[in-house]
């Protein structure tokens, strides 16, 4: 017996796929596999079967005629074809999410690809397929011209080649929001998008702080619960950055929470790590974030004793500062966007 992939185009009508296996049936073919793919042309369905070593290409495609299959494509098919679709898809998928520089070659692989060409530049030619060429926007710039002989490419394997590019792109874009911040005195540390996972790592910061730095962070309220800090960390609208060391121990939170046209912001920093320039950098990142997202300006609340709090957002351009009792609010708007009248702030 040997392995053979078939694929051929039926009439999307009741009987006639059952016409086709019946086809096959009759010459011994034993069906491993099956999927269907649906066209504007009708049902292609793509097999995957054991046939007698007797039969070979001319037999099986006879088979297929006379099943009235057309459009027919007959070909030799490996072992690893015995893995279903889904499960090959998968495990493509999980290929890219470690090595997302590696999609020309897994597309290769998902569409048994004869060639897939790069090129750099920006996308010229909408994405799409046609016969046996597909052309894919690549996450990092430039396109995808995926190529195969025969049979043609399917909706369904143009969604799953799609689908494989969105999760590359979504890749690229974590590793490029992953920044490496070294210090004015030679420490290093990772600053990074928060997920819902570093829970137990941010509870742990807040239990290594100090009850003065908790204080100027929640002014005088109390520490949020495990509730309230998973919302925190994946803002509606807004971004949590984290700051790890090598090790992966978080020591710093800053988070931006929107509010209209404005967005506030919030900084935690581990007492041993504080007066290190970290605060600033997390604070500037959020700023540049706010900016690209087209909000007019950030605002910051923080008790008048937060000294180097406040010195850290004059830095960033304070463009307002109020102060109602021993609460000052302090907004620092977007670049080329003034936000009212600077006047100076009592630190007490």
């Amino acid at each position: 017996m040997a392995l053979w992939r078939i694929r051929a185009t039926v009439d999307d009508r009741p009987g006639y796929l059952s016409v086709l296996t019946a086809s096959l049936a009759l010459r011994s073919v034993n069906i491993l596999a099956v999927q269907v793919h649906t066209t504007e042309e009708g049902a292609v369905d793509d097999f995957l079967v054991d046939a007698p070593d007797t039969l070979g290409e001319a037999g099986i495609m006879a088979a297929v005629l006379k099943g009235r299959g057309r459009d027919a494509f007959v070909t030799r098919a490996e072992a690893q074809g015995l893995a279903d679709q889904p499960t090959r898809a998968l495990a493509l998928a999980g290929r890219l999410v470690h090595e997302p520089d590696t999609l020309g070659e897994t597309l290769v692989a998902l569409l048994d690809a004869t060639e897939v060409r790069w090129r750099p530049g920006t996308v010229t030619e909408p994405a799409g397929f046609h016969g046996g060429r597909m052309t894919l926007a690549d996450p990092a710039g430039g396109s995808y011209e995926v190529l195969r002989a025969l049979p043609a490419f399917t909706p369904a394997e143009y969604a799953r080649a799609q689908a494989l590019v969105e999760i590359a792109g979504a890749v690229v874009r974590q590793q490029r929001e992953h920044v490496t911040l070294l210090l004015a005195d030679g420490a290093e540390l990772v600053l990074r998008p928060a997920t819902k996972d570093d829970l137990p790592a941010v509870r742990e910061l807040h239990e290594n702080c100090s009850a003065t730095t908790l204080r100027h962070r929640y002014l005088g309220g109390s520490v949020p619960g495990d509730g309230r800090l998973g919302r925190l960390l994946e803002p509606a609208g807004g971004v949590t950055l984290l700051a790890t060391t090598p090790a992966g121990a978080v020591v710093a939170m800053a988070n931006l929470i929107t509010e209209g046209d404005l967005a506030e912001v919030a900084l935690l920093v581990e007492d041993d790590w504080q007066r290190r320039g970290l605060g600033t950098a997390l604070l500037r990142r959020l700023h540049s974030h706010a900016e690209r997202s087209g909000f007019a300006a950030v605002v910051a609340h923080t008790g008048a004793g937060n000294v180097a709090m406040l010195r850290t957002l004059r830095r960033l351009g304070a463009g307002s500062i109020e102060r109602d009792g021993a609460l000052v609010s302090v907004t620092v708007p977007a670049a080329g966007r003034p936000v009212g009248d600077e006047t100076p702030a009592t630190s007490g």
